[in-house]
């Protein structure tokens, strides 16, 4: 038997690589127990367990025939059948006449059959709950980014694509102290500061909750999938002045386009409270924020050397007028 070439057997690390997702696979699927007879309780193996879940959600208005359901799971259509004539005989399917070709037959789940699976996926669910629960918060969404990433790739999707949606809204509680300490955590990981940067964030909020002035000032909270992914606060320096402060995005969150909009709900809400100028106060080595704050149309207005957060930095004030032409400019940029 011929054997193939060296680099085709994995000379780049492929073997390793293909060792690492069987192992995965073996963990995962131990971990999930879907290598149980009886899946979730029920009689039936993972493979019925997935054919009621498809015949609970087929597309209303599409046949689901056994060749269709067959095709979609790539089932062997005899083991398929076994499958069927099981649901058949307690009394969980339905069967009749395919729309324009009666020689067909198109399955339903029967009302019995749909209560079962109703039990059936609360179940699941419940399990599921149950292991995320048992991580912190932020691992949960480590955990689910990284199965959306591997979903995405596998299907030959662009993963920051297969993001789900996320909402903005006001801090709940706890949310404060997720921004202090995302900011800690953040900014010692990618840039190198210490402690004092953390307590500078805590001085920030908690001036913020102590003062909130509710017709002038605004904590956003961007949050997706469930978790808080971002954070910008716009806070009053004057009657005329705003500032904008503790902008920040999660890694796994970038990319999607949080950050424009938390500036954009900014300049907004500061127009609307009659506000004549934004300000923001940064450092030059944050490329990533000098560059969205210059696409909002925010101009660097200041620069001075300093030592701060156990290293030597080059602050920066970026300031918005918020004048008519301002307006005007964001009104067109609108349009489509």
């Amino acid at each position: 038997m011929d054997r193939k070439p060296a680099e085709a057997r994995g000379g780049d690390g492929l073997e390793q690589r293909v060792a690492a997702v069987r192992a995965f696979n073996r963990f995962y699927t131990r971990r999930i127990g879907v290598l149980d007879e009886h899946l979730l309780g029920s009689p039936f193996a993972l493979a019925g367990v997935r054919v009621l879940y498809e015949l609970a959600h087929w597309p209303p208005g599409e046949a689901a025939t056994a060749s269709a359901l067959a095709t979609k799971l790539s089932l062997d259509e005899g083991y398929l059948s076994r499958i069927l004539r099981g649901f058949e005989q307690r009394g969980y399917l339905r069967k009749r006449s395919a729309p324009g070709d009666g020689r067909l037959k198109a399955l339903a789940l029967s009302p019995r059959g749909r209560s079962y699976f109703a039990g059936l996926d609360e179940r699941s669910r419940d399990e599921m709950a149950a292991m995320l629960s048992a991580l912190p918060l932020a691992e949960q969404a480590r955990l689910t980014g990284a199965m959306r990433t591997i979903a995405a790739l596998l299907d030959g999707r662009d993963a920051s694509r297969a993001a789900v949606p996320y909402v903005l809204r006001p801090p709940h509680p706890g949310d404060l102290g997720w921004v202090v300490h995302r900011h800690g955590a953040l900014y010692a990981h990618e840039y190198g500061y210490d402690e004092r940067f953390e307590a500078l964030v805590a001085e920030i909020v908690a001036q913020f909750v102590q003062g909130f002035e509710p017709k002038h000032e605004r904590c956003w909270i961007a949050e997706r999938d469930g978790e808080p992914v971002g954070s910008v606060f716009l806070v009053r320096n004057s009657a005329t002045v705003a500032k904008l402060r503790l902008l920040l995005v999660e890694p796994q969150a970038r990319g999607l386009g949080i950050g424009p909009r938390l500036v954009e709900e900014c300049v907004r809400f500061a127009r609307g409270a009659g506000y004549r100028k934004i300000t923001l106060w940064t450092q030059a080595e944050l490329i990533a924020a000098r560059r969205l704050y210059a696409a909002a149309g925010f101009r660097r207005v200041g620069r001075e050397p300093h030592r701060s957060f156990g290293k030597k930095l080059v602050a920066e004030t970026w300031q918005l007028v918020l004048g008519p032409a301002t307006a005007a400019r964001a009104s067109r940029k609108r349009r489509p």
